[in-house]
């Protein structure tokens, strides 16, 4: 407790300094692009017409309001992997600064995690905007929609702290990571129905944090029903607990970085 302590002083103490990390990382990411931020809202819009066209159209998946069912999986599932990919980097990334002057290391894969989730705001602008497209119904429960987004939030910045560790002493992490998350994705009901896997792997389900994310956000958006007080427990405990390891992690190993970066 006392170290989960003092990450949230030196947290308190380095709030501007996340903050700066924040607003650079965005603006190195859009740097000379024309649209910067915008692109934000296009290119979920743009992956749900593709997505549409192939498999509501060609492979004829029955789903009800398809196009708000894909981009609400396909917005979480974007988020994570990009938090988390980029949260990977970061000890690495900013290594000549780590060795010039003392900053709390953890403020780098969580300023990751932050910027991300700038996208993801500007992501939802766009699933508003195909909802009122298709004539999706708003539901009263969207307004819960944050108590979700702070789940997933939580576990991508727990597995961003664990990868970032990682990356530190083994550099091959960066190349497993894409062909795990690739399996992750396929393995999530994101572009297909959920009774594909209950019929063929229900293990999948069970055991996959992002398919109960994404079945918790479902509910809200488009079945306008509340999760149970199970779901709603289940989520926050893999949350808590996957930042809580992250944290651990990256708290015993970050004396040793320096001899590595």
């Amino acid at each position: 407790m006392n170290k989960i302590k003092d990450y949230y002083m030196g947290f308190q103490h380095y709030q501007a300094l996340l903050y700066e990390l924040v607003i650079r990382d965005i603006k190195v990411r859009y740097k000379r692009s024309f649209l910067g931020l915008l692109w934000t809202v296009i290119n979920p819009i743009l992956t749900m017409a593709v997505m549409t066209i192939v498999f509501s159209k060609l492979f004829r998946f029955q789903i009800e309001n398809y196009t708000t069912y894909f981009l609400v999986g396909n917005i979480l599932f974007t988020f994570f992997t990009e938090a988390t990919n980029n949260s990977m980097h970061s000890v690495l990334d900013n290594s000549n600064l780590i060795k010039k002057v003392y900053v709390p290391k953890y403020l780098f894969p969580i300023s990751k995690v932050m910027s991300s989730v700038v996208n993801l705001f500007f992501s939802f602008i766009a699933l508003i905007i195909v909802m009122i497209a298709t004539r999706v119904p708003f539901q009263a429960t969207m307004w819960l929609t944050p108590i979700v987004l702070c789940y997933i939030i939580m576990f991508a910045a727990g597995i961003g702290l664990i990868l970032a560790t990682i990356m530190v002493f083994f550099r091959d992490i960066a190349q497993l990571y894409s062909i795990v998350t690739l399996l992750w994705m396929y393995l999530t009901p994101i572009f297909y129905p959920v009774d594909l896997l209950l019929e063929n792997a229900p293990w999948a389900l069970t055991l996959n944090p992002m398919y109960h994310y994404i079945d918790f956000m479902r509910k809200l958006v488009l079945d306008g029903t509340l999760p149970s007080i199970s779901e709603n427990m289940l989520c926050l405990f893999i949350s808590v607990i996957t930042l809580l390891i992250g944290l651990i992690v990256f708290y015993r190993k970050q004396d040793k970085y320096i001899l590595y970066i």
